[in-house]
């Protein structure tokens, strides 16, 4: 497999930053329950829909379309501060509250697809064609013969819609870039947490490889994986380097890439917690050392 998205381990304790919570805070709980009305979400996709923010009372009552004002009243009162804020001219978005209105555009909470998706490039196992597999809102790149898989991640069913099977393709494989890029920068892309990233022996096959990249979350334990190689997408030497042989490699599917997915021609020195990448292009080769945060130490062309 060329990368992956782990669940948290329920067993691993969290850290006391982590658990902290403020005394203006509310608790998990209690911020759901508040969400679990149908006038309620109304209100907040009304809110949303509005061209102009903020919205008064009056015009948003209106949207919602409830005629008894006490009674909306009491519903925007418990939205008020934790999902929505009042102002003097009405009322608009606190963060949370366009947290749950786009979870509800991406049919994270609603949506229940399973789909096979057409997917260019070919097998670096066998040889036979990939095929893109959606399901449990997570989208995976994999051999229909073989089952390999290069790919695994979550990818919310909202972003299906109105895309052909190239943009859908095309979509994945940019999001997957990012996702890593925000990681390797030392940002959680799930909670915006700080992450770690190690280089590490693939000792239990998490994805079939003999070393793998491993950025996890400090706070939600969230984890990316994925072989080393895939930390060089965005690399200007590599991205160079693949220009001056006629491919453009920032829109150029990562799967296609065999330096990137598979770790074939990736070595790994645990003593020096190093390892190095060689990508071969026509009669021309490149080397890149990178050391055991992922930052690129050394490069040889030959």
């Amino acid at each position: 497999m060329s990368g992956s998205e782990q669940s948290p381990d329920p067993d691993t304790p969290q850290s006391a930053s982590s658990a902290t919570q403020d005394d203006d805070g509310l608790a998990a709980a209690d911020a759901f329950a508040l969400l679990g009305n149908e006038t309620r979400i109304d209100i907040l996709q009304a809110l949303w829909r509005a061209p102009e923010r903020p919205v008064s009372f009056s015009a948003l009552r209106k949207r919602v379309g409830m005629r008894d004002s006490a009674q909306f009243n009491y519903h925007l009162s418990k939205l008020t501060d934790h999902f929505v804020r009042s102002t003097d001219d009405g009322y608009e978005f606190q963060y949370a509250g366009e947290k749950v209105v786009r979870a509800i555009l991406a049919g994270t909470f609603t949506d229940r697809v399973s789909l096979s998706v057409p997917i260019t490039g070919t097998c670096f196992a066998c040889g036979e064609t990939l095929v893109g597999q959606y399901a449990d809102e997570r989208l995976s790149v994999e051999c229909a013969a073989c089952t390999t898989t290069y790919a695994r991640y979550a990818f919310p069913p909202g972003g299906l819609r109105n895309r052909s099977d190239a943009e859908v393709a095309a979509a994945f494989d940019q999001r997957i870039r990012h996702l890593h890029c925000l990681a390797a920068d030392g940002v959680c892309p799930e909670c915006g947490g700080r992450m770690t990233t190690t280089l590490t022996p693939d000792d239990d096959s998490r994805l079939d490889l003999d070393v793998r990249v491993d950025h996890t979350c400090q706070q939600c334990q969230h984890t990316l994986s994925s072989p080393v190689g895939l930390s060089l997408l965005d690399d200007a030497t590599v991205v160079a380097f693949h220009a001056d042989h006629g491919i453009d490699v920032t829109s150029t599917p990562h799967w296609t890439l065999g330096w990137c997915v598979t770790d074939d021609t990736t070595a790994y020195d645990p003593d020096r917690d190093r390892a190095t990448v060689t990508i071969r292009l026509d009669d021309e080769s490149l080397t890149v050392t990178l050391d055991g945060s992922l930052s690129v130490v050394d490069t040889t062309r030959a």
